[in-house]
């Protein structure tokens, strides 16, 4: 009889993009993205990982982009905020017909569909090896999902913060316009700025080096990497202090 094997990290916060769920579709919920998304974080959860998720509304507000165009910034950060909810709610519905359970906390007060964040409540869920998922970003406008993420794995105590993008970590060059690109294995958050390696927005890669949290890229759509990132397996980049 196999073992289980003993992650490396024992929890997670997962930064997902709103534009991950889009597939090849231009924008809105893609339901067999999410549902391989879903099975990839299952796997992890199985471990006994305890998961905490940011994710992102760009698929949804793109859809509605062009009514936003010249609208009030603040404005449009709330729209955006909506629609982060809207992503959680889906990702929460497809996690609970994998038989996961979920609970979906929200910055901003909308009881009847979400909870309210509260940290201690949501410590004790990840405790309880429940999956929470927050919506609504930091619930302030001019803050992005990345800051709203490394905010969260921070008051959550997280072990590292995993961004789950298209590609498979961080690279030299653009590796869609250049084969040539070399994929760093691990790197600081220093050489990351001396290299002004695009990893996240500034604010919340400020914030991750300064309360030295580690942060991993990797790609979600390459089977098993969530997994291979968990156990310590070199899949990804590592930025950190």
């Amino acid at each position: 009889m196999s073992q289980t094997p003993t992650p490396m990290y024992r929890r997670i916060l997962v930064k997902l993009s709103g534009e991950a769920l889009m597939g090849e579709d231009s924008y809105g919920i893609n339901r067999k993205v999410i549902e391989q998304i879903v099975g990839e974080i299952k796997q992890v959860a199985e471990l006994g990982v305890q998961i905490g998720v940011v994710i992102g509304g760009g698929n949804i507000f793109r859809g509605i982009a062009p009514a936003a165009s010249g609208m009030d910034r603040a404005t449009a950060d709330y729209m955006g905020m909506l629609a982060t909810v809207m992503n959680a709610l889906a990702l929460k519905d497809a996690m609970s017909k994998a038989g996961l359970v979920a609970r979906v906390q929200s910055a901003l007060a909308m009881q009847q569909v979400a909870e309210p964040y509260v940290r201690g409540k949501a410590m004790q869920y990840l405790e309880e090896g429940k999956i929470v998922i927050f919506g609504a970003g930091t619930g302030n406008p001019f803050f992005t999902t990345d800051t709203a993420a490394a905010l969260r794995g921070i008051e959550m105590g997280a072990d590292v913060m995993l961004k789950a993008t298209k590609v498979d970590g961080v690279y030299t060059d653009d590796p869609k316009k250049n084969p040539d690109a070399v994929r760093y294995q691990s790197l600081t958050f220093d050489e990351a700025i001396a290299r002004n390696l695009k990893v996240m927005d500034a604010t919340a890669f400020a914030l991750c080096r300064d309360q030295q949290f580690d942060l991993k890229v990797f790609s979600i759509f390459k089977q098993g990497a969530l997994k291979r990132v968990v156990l310590g397996e070199d899949e990804g980049t590592l930025v950190h202090c």
